[in-house]
């Protein structure tokens, strides 16, 4: 059994990261959340948000969807990127990895890969 404490810092270091990271946002995930913030899809986002003990990009908690900015540091962790899919699907949430080249390529393309997740 995992100590309490042990969890409680983990959450609490996980936090403070993802807070800097919504500090520090990278150009695609700051061009998407442009496109998300204000319920713009009729849905409201959080972004950089601790969730089963990792930091997702963007969550819409009232669809249980979780959109990842996925880069190049994502083609390097594929696996663990599988791993930590299958946890938050166990967990009851819909991933949708959206390609840090279609966000600069067509900021409203990838909006619709989001509206049709939602409404799928």
């Amino acid at each position: 059994m995992s100590n309490p404490h042990t969890k409680l810092r983990r959450q609490q270091q996980l936090g403070a990261h993802a807070h800097r990271m919504r500090l520090a946002p990278s150009e695609p995930e700051r061009l998407l959340w442009q496109a998300l913030r204000c319920s713009q899809l009729g849905v409201r986002f959080r972004r950089q948000v601790v969730v089963q003990g990792f930091i997702v990009d963007f969550l819409a908690p009232a669809k249980r969807l979780v959109v990842e900015v996925d880069g190049a540091h994502h083609m390097r962790q594929r696996g663990a990127d599988k791993r930590r899919d299958r946890a938050l699907a166990a967990a009851g949430l819909s991933v949708l990895r959206v390609p840090v080249q279609l966000i600069r390529h067509s900021v409203p393309l990838a909006l619709r890969l989001v509206a049709q997740a939602l409404a799928g």
